[in-house]
């Protein structure tokens, strides 16, 4: 026999339903939130994030390298100036006037010398002048001898006096101390000859120790003169001028600064344990608080400092005491940048960044094991005034030489 069987009501059919709607977006939730949880560890187990990195830069300070009063200001904060452009002027009254003695100083050193080797022909001439003085008082102490030879042969018979035989005698006595004049002559003329030449000989007259020592004078000069203007070492923007009108600097004294902001770098402080998988060369994401996330920069693990910031800190901490909280220590890594990115997306020295090194690959090595390949920033600023100053240089001494003055290549 059946039992009963209970009623259904039309209301139990409404609950049903809503149960397994509810059961659904549960297991659909839990799902996702697992799903979202197992890709975050998978993710993030191959990164190394931190918000403690700044954006850094070179700082060119801009320093006098001569004294002197400040005649204008040609850059002022924010300006973007060129390599090679002037930025401040000093008063280049004394340095003219420096460069003129010496410019006057080598054209007289170039003269002297000149005199020098015109010296040596006219000693040669001298030398053989009195060659032919000797070879005359050679034929008049033959002739004396002669003379006195017949009147020798004479005198036994009484045709020639004692008083003519003595008059022959002196005259040879004359002509052989005449002889050995004219050979001192030739000897004395011979010595300054050499002691001339020794002071022409194995060099010319732009390469003479005087004419060098007096070159040298007027290339200190002329750079000393040109120093006056301070040019820009680099492309960039000028930061941190103090200088003023009229201002009597020092060489050496800071002015005003200039940033290349298409040079600048990302220095990330990771802490210690952050350390272990971070290689060079491994990728970077980047975002700046001044962009927020709709700027991403991609850059590259640099290199890794090879100190904490308290080991190179003014004070250090001195950990060596009773009272001791050990503190997570932080060493900065450099982040490398893109040159294009920080064109169409310019950032500044200081501002706040946030890294993520993705350190899946482990290739690379934690630290450089090789010099640098080439120099980090240059500059052909100076340069090309040293190559003005050799210039300069050689057109006074081809100015005094008689000849037209060469460039130097």
């Amino acid at each position: 026999m059946n039992a009963p069987q209970t009623p259904t009501t039309p209301i139990d059919k409404p609950a049903n339903a809503a149960r397994k709607k509810a059961l659904t977006v549960v297991t659909l939730v839990v799902s996702a939130g697992l799903a979202w949880g197992g890709y975050e560890w998978f993710t993030n187990r191959s990164l190394e994030a931190t918000d403690n990195a700044y954006v850094q830069g070179n700082v060119i300070q801009i320093t006098p390298q001569i004294g002197g009063t400040v005649d204008a200001i040609l850059a002022d904060d924010t300006d973007f100036v060129k390599a090679g452009q002037p930025l401040v002027q000093l008063d280049p009254a004394d340095a003219k006037v420096v460069l003129d003695q010496a410019e006057a100083n080598l054209a007289q050193a170039v003269r002297q010398v000149r005199t020098l080797y015109a010296n040596n022909g006219t000693l040669g001439a001298q030398i053989t002048v009195r060659e032919a003085d000797i070879a005359k008082a050679r034929n008049d102490l033959a002739r004396a001898t002669d003379d006195l030879s017949r009147r020798q042969s004479l005198a036994g018979n009484g045709a020639v006096s004692k008083e003519e035989l003595n008059h022959a005698q002196s005259q040879v006595a004359a002509a052989q101390n005449a002889l050995a004049a004219a050979q001192a002559g030739v000897a004395s003329a011979r010595e300054q000859l050499a002691s001339n030449q020794s002071l022409t000989d194995g060099t010319r007259i732009e390469s003479h120790p005087s004419v060098l020592a007096a070159a040298a004078k007027v290339r200190e000069a002329y750079l000393a003169l040109h120093r006056t203007a301070l040019p820009s070492p680099v492309d960039g923007y000028v930061a941190k001028r103090t200088v003023q009108l009229g201002q009597r600097v020092a060489a050496g004294a800071p002015l005003m600064s200039v940033i290349a902001l298409n040079q600048l770098w990302v220095d990330a402080n990771f802490k210690e344990v952050q350390l272990r998988n971070i290689r060079i060369g491994q990728p970077v994401t980047l975002t700046a608080d001044l962009y927020g996330r709709k700027v991403e920069y991609k850059g590259m693990v640099a290199g890794l400092g090879v100190g904490t910031g308290a080991a190179f800190a003014l004070l250090p901490a001195q950990n060596a005491t009773g009272n001791w909280i050990k503190v997570v220590q932080r060493v900065p890594v450099r982040v490398a940048l893109d040159p294009k990115q920080l064109a169409e997306s310019p950032l500044r020295v200081g501002l706040s960044m946030e890294a993520t090194v993705d350190v899946s690959d482990q290739s690379g090595k934690a630290l450089a094991d090789a010099p640098r390949p080439a120099s980090t920033v240059e500059t052909t600023v100076y340069a090309a005034l040293d190559k003005e100053a050799t210039d300069e240089v050689n057109r006074v001494i081809a100015q005094n030489a008689g000849r037209t003055a060469k460039t130097s290549h």
